[in-house]
């Protein structure tokens, strides 16, 4: 009994010692701390730091300074492989309403897409509401064409991420499905409530598809894609073009 009550003292000891260490950092960070003023300069000062980015290169150089100016124990950097993105030139396309004469509409990549070819990739429009339509539509309706993927949210659901899971398969999934049937690229109308004019990215997934045989994929905005809809009720055969 009394080892387990010297047991107890102790531990308590320790954890009050503990307690009164930890309240002192607390006190230590909320005094005399300069998180705010770190986060200003990378911020505004550094700016944004994608991954292998000059910024992201003088972030860390700059986090090693501050460290090693308040007298961290062991601040050291280590070599690391990381993936670096280089943006391009700006996304664009047109709706082809006849030869020579062009309609702007807006667009961005979805990301993990292929670029187009360095010219573009212009060809003929084929509208669909879901992944099941391809199989319907087959390789004779879809193949050398451009995948329009144009089911919309369900504004009347209550629960909005129930209204984007139910459509999300066709940005996911879409360019991945479309290959299959040998379309050229694909369209997909953002996912977004609203009727404006900021198309939404969003990741897309092409499988064990060889690299050689992905297309581009990108998307539309919500204004754009009820256009493009309703001018494709006018003319099947028209044309659209856009560059990654």
């Amino acid at each position: 009994m009394f080892l387990i009550a010297f047991t107890f003292i102790t531990y308590s000891q320790n954890s009050n010692s503990d307690s009164v260490f930890i309240n002192k950092i607390y006190d230590e960070a909320l005094s005399n701390g300069e998180s705010y003023e770190w986060l200003d300069y990378l911020s505004n000062q550094i700016g944004g730091r994608l991954s292998g980015s000059i910024n992201y290169d003088r972030s860390v150089k700059w986090a090693k300074e501050q460290l090693d100016l308040i007298n961290i124990d062991s601040v050291w950097l280590q070599p690391v492989m990381v993936p670096k993105w280089v943006r391009g030139n700006p996304e664009f396309a047109y709706i082809e309403t006849a030869p020579g004469e062009t309609l702007s509409v807006n667009i961005c990549a979805l990301g993990g897409s292929v670029s187009t070819p360095l010219q573009g990739l212009k060809a003929q429009v084929v509208e669909v509401q879901g992944l099941d339509e391809l199989e319907l539509l087959g390789r004779e309706n879809i193949a050398g064409k451009i995948v329009f993927f144009n089911r919309p949210m369900d504004e009347t659901l209550i629960h909005t991420f129930r209204a984007y899971g139910g459509c999300v398969d066709q940005r996911g999934s879409g360019a991945k499905e479309a290959i299959k049937y040998g379309a050229v690229g694909v369209v997909v109308r953002s996912m977004n409530l609203r009727l404006d004019d900021f198309p939404h990215t969003g990741s897309t997934n092409y499988g064990d598809t060889p690299v050689n045989k992905r297309i581009p994929a990108a998307a539309i905005s919500t204004n754009h894609a009820e256009l493009l809809s309703s001018m494709l009720k006018m003319d099947k055969n028209l044309k659209s073009y856009f560059i990654l």
